[in-house]
């Protein structure tokens, strides 16, 4: 399948998005009240047959049931999936077989500043989630990326990668880093940059024909921040934070505006959209700068290694 059709991306806006009819998208996260939700009901509501995946079947039945309520007759798979765990990751890859060659795969799902904590894996909870396991669920699926001729992975990084102090290269399952719990998000949002420049890379020296894309939300009023810290949404200060989070952000809707234009405007590999506006925090979508360090092809390269070497997910 060729690539969208070109679309200006100086002045990106959501009527940009071309007819999605006949393409397949992966999309983890989908969550109502998320920003993988925002991204697959936008999908949806162009044609693509969108894959829905997700932790819980609850969830996924809440997903579906909303994107049906405004898109009657979207074309909607789920997919049961949790990327913090690589079993997990390798059954869906499996049971992913059946949905043929893939056109997209947003690598949305992700937790932000929870408390240290270690998966079945041995690996720390936010490390797992925002890198290791998006980077396991990449490679199992690449080959349908490659029948698509086409085929892109988006990845949802965030501003705070700014805040890393390094890259996150030790051993993920030696002893455990004493540091805040934001540093640890900041440093795994660095990783899924470093990772997207590498597999763009890789991708065109070997002549695969797969590009990878990155996005960022901005300040978005989602549910994120409030799980991390408190595993829920509503309740006591939970409620008292979701609240004041929405009150000074741009609506959820606004911050999947970046990864839709990197899912689906004509750009180059390695392209890294994020809103416009001040400090990039909200605004409209458009190409925006990752730090340097992002960009030092030995920590990507040493990243892909360790990350090989940790998920057992060797590339193609």
């Amino acid at each position: 399948m060729s690539r969208p059709e070109s679309r200006p991306v100086d002045a990106w806006q959501l009527a940009d998005i071309p007819d999605q009819a006949g393409r397949t998208i992966v999309v983890t996260g989908p969550s109502v009240g998320g920003l993988g939700h925002v991204t697959a009901l936008e999908l949806a509501r162009r044609g693509a047959r969108v894959v829905l995946a997700g932790r819980t079947r609850t969830r996924l039945d809440d997903a579906r049931a909303a994107i049906e309520a405004e898109v009657p007759g979207a074309d909607l798979e789920p997919l049961l999936v949790d990327v913090s765990d690589l079993a997990s990751v390798r059954r869906a890859a499996a049971e992913a077989g059946r949905f043929g060659p893939l056109d997209v795969l947003v690598n949305n799902a992700g937790v932000m500043g929870t408390r240290a904590a270690r998966t079945a894996d041995g690996l720390d909870l936010q490390m797992a989630t925002n890198h290791f396991g998006p980077f396991a669920l990449t490679g199992l699926l690449l080959p349908q990326l490659v029948d698509s001729g086409a085929g892109r992975v988006v990845t949802v990084s965030s501003n705070l990668h700014r805040a890393a102090r390094s890259a996150p290269l030790e051993d993920p399952r030696g002893p455990a880093r004493r540091t805040s719990p934001w540093l640890t998000y900041a440093r795994s949002k660095l990783a899924n940059l470093l990772f997207t420049f590498e597999l763009d890379r890789r991708c065109r020296a070997a002549e695969v024909p797969v590009l990878a894309t990155a996005a960022h939300p901005g300040f978005a009023g989602s549910h994120l921040a409030v799980n991390g810290q408190y595993g829920r949404t509503s309740g006591g200060i939970a409620t008292i934070l979701d609240a004041a989070i929405k009150a000074v952000s741009q609506p959820v809707a606004h911050g999947a505006w970046p990864t839709l234009m990197a899912a689906t405007a004509d750009l180059p590999g390695g392209t890294y959209c994020g809103p416009g506006g001040l400090g990039e925090m909200a605004g409209v979508p458009q190409v925006v700068t990752a730090r340097r360090l992002a960009h030092d092809e030995v920590a990507q390269r040493r990243l892909w290694e360790l990350s090989e070497q940790v998920t057992g997910v060797l590339y193609p």
